[in-house]
């Protein structure tokens, strides 16, 4: 997907022309199950725009509050922050949303279950979410929660916009409905016992009269869309799956409910509530509103940083996202996102987790096991975005050892323990000079370049890998080179040795700048340790990669190590064992023994 990621990033989709103007629809209160209709075609209107100047706007998925945070939130909000903080270092403006999708009758219902009122609930888990992001380290800058009033007046306009616009009518419905997805399911796409594929409980029958959206008129605009645009969703794969959604024909949906009292009114008819999707997602716009401004209009927030750059979801909530999302805000007038990039879902130990199976993965205990670094990085390098990926305790613990332990954390420590020893722990020579000629440093460009083009295209995994070869270059280096043995040799020696640490530190201090949108905060303690301040690596800019950042005079701080190595006294099951609370300092990890690299 390379250069086509970026390219779709960073020049503005098409958008809607504000002069189309679909045609008014008269339909029978009476329906059926699957309500038709058959509009006349209509041409879209789009401009290219460049988007100089304007801000990145990254979201996650409002997440649902009738339950805690699990890992598979945790994983999309952590590739999220890598995106905002990689866009950050360019100099970009952004603005990094996430929040809460707190309306539905499912939450009532697990309201219900633990005792509260849906408020009670919603302040519960709302709360939890933020923890968890601050444990994470998620560097959000917008968090919007549904039940927010000035989120309401948005959905309440946006509503009368489609309203006005001819795109919502009442109609009969009855079908079957699964609670927990909030939504009327085709009976072709259900199991056995009409059953939820995705949560596997029997679906109700329900009838009621309802509000629809026209979203079969859009139809022929979404092809559209997606042929002239074809990053619009990513990656290629997932753009296959919603074709052929469309292809299949679009049936309007319900955006109301007469049986849900938990959620926002519909503004014609306050006896039905607006469905929990066609509320949550308006959720990107209305974060974007100012703190001080309590009756926001749905144009000023507009202009206030849309459209979004990149919307990244979970697979499973692609259809909402780039079928029905892109159709309710062609019918508000509104501009389309530049990218939808539907991600795949995490497995344990090759197994889907579950609380049946009892091998759910809690991201609250793993960052308390093995600190916030170890998650953020293992999830990342190990997990291509788009696809799938499995997480195992052995292999977290050997990755985690391997790349931030040994070929980070052991490199800088035995080179500064060097320095120490030979130079009182100071620079002696610029690293722009000490590096003349040296092909070391020609190795260490073309891999921050490389690394460069991968975040630049989303791809997460391959960034990481190209900073694994700048470490794994400087073992190899400073163990082909034997400093040590140079310094013995004084003269000419000492020379050559203290050029060649003064050349590894100088790659450290290029990774750890190269890897800060991973992992930031043992970026910002090697930082520390190469003799920076913290305000200084919060300054860095993607432009401090180049060479030449160390200077002659430069006193480093004292070695000690910036990330611990995990080491368990006990073999199988964690038997006996016991869990320790991280270190921030030291990144530390799992269980009774922390071994120093």
């Amino acid at each position: 997907m390379a250069s086509r990621v970026q390219s779709s990033i960073q020049n503005s989709l098409r958008f809607l022309s504000s002069s189309s103007s679909p045609d008014f629809h008269v339909i029978s209160k009476s329906r059926s199950l699957r309500p038709s209709r058959n509009p006349k075609q209509q041409t879209t209107l789009y401009c290219t725009c460049s988007n100089a100047g304007e801000p990145f706007v990254l979201t996650t998925p409002l997440y649902y509050v009738n339950a805690p945070p699990h890992m598979g939130s945790a994983y999309t909000t952590i590739a999220a922050d890598a995106i905002a903080r990689f866009q950050r270092l360019l100099e970009r403006k952004v603005i990094f949303i996430t929040g809460t999708d707190e309306h539905g009758e499912k939450i009532a219902n697990a309201a219900a279950a633990s005792g509260s009122s849906p408020n009670e609930h919603c302040d519960s888990t709302s709360q939890a979410y933020k923890a968890l992001w601050r444990e994470l380290d998620i560097s959000y800058d917008k968090f919007i929660r549904t039940t927010d009033p000035k989120h309401e007046n948005i959905v309440k306009e946006f509503y009368s916009k489609v309203l006005a616009n001819g795109d919502i009518y009442r109609a009969d419905y009855e079908g079957l409905y699964c609670v927990n997805c909030e939504e009327y399911k085709d009976e072709k796409e259900l199991l056995d016992n009409n059953c939820c594929p995705m949560h596997l409980k029997p679906c109700v029958r329900r009838k009621e009269e309802n509000y629809f959206f026209a979203l079969s008129k859009y139809q022929m605009k979404l092809e559209e869309v997606l042929t002239e645009n074809p990053d619009f969703v990513q990656p290629p794969f997932r753009l296959n799956e919603v074709q052929g959604w469309i292809k299949s024909g679009l049936i309007d949906f319900s955006i109301s409910r007469s049986s849900v009292d938990w959620g926002i009114r519909v503004p014609n008819d306050p006896k039905q509530t607006i469905y929990v999707w066609f509320d949550a997602l308006l959720g990107y716009i209305s974060a974007l509103a100012e703190e001080n401004d309590q009756q926001p209009k749905l144009q000023t927030v507009i202009s206030s940083g849309w459209p979004a750059s990149l919307h990244l979801i979970g697979k499973d909530i692609l259809r909402f996202h780039a079928v029905y999302w892109p159709a309710m805000l062609m019918s508000a007038g509104i501009n389309l996102p530049k990218m939808v990039f539907g991600h795949g879902f995490l497995t344990k130990d090759g197994l889907k987790m579950g609380k049946s199976l009892g091998n759910t993965l809690e991201p609250t205990d793993l960052v308390h096991r093995f600190g916030a670094d170890a998650v953020r990085y293992f999830f990342l390098k190990e997990v291509e975005l788009g696809s799938d990926g499995d997480y195992s305790e052995d292999r977290f613990i050997n990755i985690i050892n391997a790349h931030l332990a040994n070929t980070v954390g052991n490199l800088l420590n035995r080179t500064l323990g060097l320095l120490k020893k030979n130079c009182q722990s100071t620079v002696a020579i610029d690293s722009i000079v000490a590096a003349e000629g040296n092909p070391f440093k020609d190795t260490v460009e073309r891999l921050v370049n490389k690394s460069l083009m991968h975040y630049e295209n989303l791809e997460l995994s391959s960034a990481c890998e190209a900073v694994l070869e700048i470490g794994n270059a400087g073992n190899v280096y400073i163990d082909e080179k034997s400093p040590w043995s140079l310094f013995n040799e004084g003269g000419s020696g000492f020379e050559t040795a203290t050029k060649d640490l003064v050349i590894v530190l100088e790659a450290i201090r290029i990774i750890a700048i190269v890897l800060s949108p991973i992992t930031p905060s043992l970026s910002s303690r090697i930082y520390t340790q190469l003799g920076f301040s913290k305000d200084q690596f919060s300054g860095v800019t993607w432009s401090d990669t180049r060479w030449g950042g160390l200077r002659q005079g430069q006193v480093m701080a004292q070695p000690k190590p910036v990330f611990a190595r995990i080491e368990l006294l006990t073999v199988a099951n964690n038997v006996g064992g016991e869990f320790k609370k991280p270190n921030k300092e030291m990144g530390s990890q799992k269980t009774q023994k922390v071994v120093e690299a």
